[in-house]
């Protein structure tokens, strides 16, 4: 049931997001396009396709590599290096949030081609934080609910069993016996209910990522796809490469925190991969008559952008660096902490680079 859910969440906002931006193919011009009209279509369209299975493949790879951990140890997410790489994965997605899709939300909601007062409010940041706040939302109503969950339940397994142990007739010792094992047993199961607690938090941040991540993805998918020139397609195919890996590392890591049973980590994990290939499938698709100037297309991608940098900010902030770089383990380790430190400036430096071309 909780897979056929995850599934449907993340297909509606896969399809809402190529929906909304399709719906702006067909509208007019806007006189302040900048499209180059000496693009060589022929040139850019072989960038397109060859970047399909090559985004695909680093999608892949990116999203699978720190899922290895059943085979090899050193990638399991209790070791120093998980945390290293955890941290460089964090510095990916925050760069990502801050240095390519909030400037581009900016970019598109403050367009000259779109006209009226209205566009003079700062939409993007505004979009920004309500994302970040309902992603706050959704994270602690989540940990909330399964809290109370498994608290009920620990809670009727000790009630039970003390119940057994003050029954008459079975001699004080009896009695005394199974009311301390009782107690034992109910703090075992209060240890293991917040552990599970725990373990069901990752997972909706997972699926909160994954979403942040699927929406951008479509985005940036489209806009190579719709793109007519060599320069620009080149561009962007190299640094979607690297994009796709290293978001993926990210969520990798995340979904091998959530233990996810297997059916569930393949559909993650294809659906991540394969969510940027089809968006760029879709661009090819509507280049004739998709312009990103209209708009219906400013708005739809600037709102998109907007949502999608509110998502990425606060997870990497709050769900990745702030509650591993407070972890008992990075705390007590100086070395440790010094190396994530690192770690999380490499991969914030990389993304940074990239930003000036995707």
């Amino acid at each position: 049931m909780r897979i056929t859910h995850n599934v449907k969440l993340s297909l509606f906002f896969f399809f809402l997001s190529l929906l909304l931006i399709a719906v702006s193919a067909g509208e007019s011009k806007c006189e302040c396009s900048h499209e180059d009209e000496e693009g060589n279509k022929a040139g850019a369209r072989k960038y397109k396709i060859a970047a399909i299975p090559s985004v695909l493949v680093a999608g892949i790879i990116g999203v699978l590599f720190p899922l290895l951990g059943n085979f090899f140890p050193s990638l399991r997410p209790e070791t120093n290096f998980f945390f290293v790489t955890k941290a460089f994965a964090a510095g990916v997605i925050l760069a990502t949030g801050f240095m390519h899709v909030l400037p581009e939300g900016y970019e598109k909601l403050t367009s000259p081609c779109l006209k009226g007062e209205a566009w003079e409010f700062p939409f993007t940041g505004f979009i920004a934080m309500v994302a970040a706040i309902l992603t706050l939302s959704v994270d602690s109503f989540a940990t909330s609910y399964f809290h109370r969950l498994h608290s009920k339940t620990s809670k009727k397994i000790g009630d039970g069993e003390e119940q057994i142990g003050g029954g008459g007739g079975g001699g004080e010792e009896l009695g005394l016996h199974v009311h301390a094992h009782g107690h034992a047993h109910g703090i075992v199961g209060v240890d293991s209910g917040e552990s599970e607690v725990q373990l069901h938090r990752t997972r909706v941040v997972a699926q909160v990522l994954e979403v942040g991540i699927i929406v951008h993805s479509v985005v940036i998918g489209i806009s190579l796809g719709a793109s007519q020139s060599p320069d620009t397609a080149k561009a962007l195919f190299a640094a979607l490469m690297f994009h796709q890996c290293f978001e993926g590392l990210g969520l990798g890591g995340c979904i091998a925190q959530g233990k996810f049973n297997c059916m569930s980590i393949t559909i993650m994990s294809i659906f991540f991969s394969v969510t940027t290939p089809i968006g760029i499938a879709v661009g090819m698709g509507i280049s004739s008559s998709y312009n990103e100037s209209s708009q219906t297309a400013l708005i739809v991608q600037g709102v998109l952008n907007a949502a999608s940098a509110g998502i990425l900010i606060y997870m990497s902030l709050v769900d990745f660096l702030a509650a591993d770089f407070m972890h008992p383990k990075m705390q007590s380790n100086t070395g440790l902490r010094i190396m994530a430190h690192i770690s999380l400036l490499i991969g914030a430096g990389i993304m940074s680079l990239l930003a000036k071309w995707a």
